[in-house]
């Protein structure tokens, strides 16, 4: 079994932000497999299907994002889902809008969601799929860039991002961790 959390905070003010990118892809792999049913379990919006012969759990924790750890570990734990089969789709400040990046384990890089996963699964050793929203810039604070939808030309990179990383998900799933990160981990 695989789980699959996109990251992203609840409620209507935050739709389609930068930091909501995680929510945005989960919901277009669901588009894909024809999800259209969610529940609320364990903090979280959950789904399941059965793709590439394998059972997936798609999550979108409510938590909010600093707390995203809480409901990870949770699903994790009660699905006994190892480390290595989870995936979690976030947003990066220090990869240029729309830049895509996979990688099997390491730090949070600064990013309190995934600290805050780490620190519940106690391993840095889960799939993470990054997407690039650079930093602010016109005198924006880091959380008012996050908290907020893209714009100018960062609007097209960042959309086609989403789209790549749902693609990179089906082929780290259909394949391996290591294809996807062959193919989509460009310079």
């Amino acid at each position: 079994m695989k789980l699959i959390a996109g990251l992203g905070n609840p409620g209507k003010e935050y739709e389609h932000s930068r930091h909501n990118i995680g929510w945005d892809v989960a919901d277009e792999l669901a588009k894909r497999w024809g999800i259209s049913l969610w529940k609320e379990q364990m903090k979280s919006d959950t789904a399941s299907v059965t793709k590439f012969g394998e059972k997936i759990l798609l999550v979108k924790p409510l938590t909010y994002m600093n707390l995203s750890g809480d409901a990870v570990g949770a699903i994790a734990s009660y699905y006994k889902i190892s480390v290595e089969d989870i995936f979690v789709i976030c947003d990066d400040l220090d990869l240029p809008p729309g830049k895509v990046r996979i990688r099997k384990k390491g730090s949070a890089g600064g990013h309190n969601g995934l600290k805050s996963i780490i620190s519940q699964l106690h391993s840095e050793d889960f799939i993470r799929f990054r997407v690039g929203v650079g930093h602010p810039h016109d005198g924006h604070t880091v959380i008012e860039h996050v908290l907020q939808r893209p714009c100018g030309e960062d609007v097209e990179k960042i959309e086609t991002a989403k789209t790549t990383v749902a693609d990179a998900v089906e082929c780290a799933l259909e394949y391996t961790v290591d294809k996807a990160m062959n193919l989509y981990n460009k310079k």
